[in-house]
């Protein structure tokens, strides 16, 4: 059978573990052909980023034509965007009202594993201003939500904040307490709904978020429902972090483990 296809939008990771490289290999372990448009390459390891080369705008435009020219998109994602530009482009032609909306899961990568920054004041106000509304799902983790909303808020109130937006928001990586951790799911205008799921405690967690978010497409490009999706992008993460926690790969935190089959739920 065709499989369904998703695009993701963002930089590479010369290590192997964060960006398209999390992205390409969670679409083929969810069984969805993945394309690709790459907005940044990144010299990167397992102790951090190095350097940044922004591909020029209208390349990025380029490769994104190219794919939506040929190929039946049926969920795009963002990671890296490295610039405001970048940001519009994304939005009018992906987004709801775009040129070719299709569902698109915003990951709004501004902040490394390693802390490193990825996006300056002008590409958050971008996302603030066109992305963000037009987004079916936005997965900021706490930095990221600290980062576009200008101040720290506890998670229920900064899922709530970023959803009056005019977005779904998914917000991800609460502390683990017991075993467990808390994303928290908020929809314009409604109660946020805490997602309690499996906490995975290793050092080898580089591309955590993009292997989250790239999973959350990969559903939704299966016909999944948003909710239904990120629930089960929660456990398959989780299932791949548990693969690769005694990994030792790297001087740094390692990279999660994309060398497995995806779990059965998530087939």
């Amino acid at each position: 059978m065709t499989p369904r296809v998703a695009v993701s939008i963002a930089g590479t990771d010369s290590g192997g573990a964060a960006g398209l490289a999390a992205d390409l290999t969670t679409f083929a372990s969810l069984g969805v052909h993945g394309a690709c448009v790459v907005t940044a390459v990144t010299a990167q390891d397992t102790l951090g980023v190095r350097s940044v080369h922004r591909v020029p705008v209208p390349e990025v435009g380029a490769q994104l034509d190219a794919v939506l020219d040929d190929l039946p998109v049926a969920a795009a994602k963002t990671g890296m965007l490295g610039g405001a530009a970048v940001v519009d482009l994304v939005a009018g032609r992906l987004g709801r009202g775009g040129d070719q909306p299709v569902p698109l899961v915003v990951d709004p990568v501004l902040v490394a594993t390693s802390g490193a920054e990825l996006g300056d004041r002008a590409v958050i106000a971008a996302y603030r201003r066109v992305l963000l509304p037009v987004a079916t799902v936005v997965t900021p983790n706490a930095d990221e939500a600290e980062a576009l909303l200008g101040r720290r808020l506890p998670a229920p109130d900064a899922a709530t904040a970023l959803a009056d937006l005019g977005c779904t928001v998914l917000l991800t990586g609460g502390d683990p307490d017991g075993g467990e951790c808390t994303d928290w799911w908020a929809v314009p205008g409604q109660v946020p709904v805490a997602l309690p799921h499996e906490a995975v405690v290793t050092e080898n967690d580089h591309g955590t978020g993009c292997t989250h978010s790239a999973a959350l497409a990969a559903l939704l490009a299966r016909g999944e429902a948003p909710l239904e999706a990120a629930t089960l992008a929660a456990r398959f993460t989780a299932d791949r972090l548990r693969a690769g926690r005694d990994w030792d790969l790297g001087r740094g935190r390692g990279p999660v483990a994309h060398t497995h089959s995806a779990p059965e739920e998530t087939r």
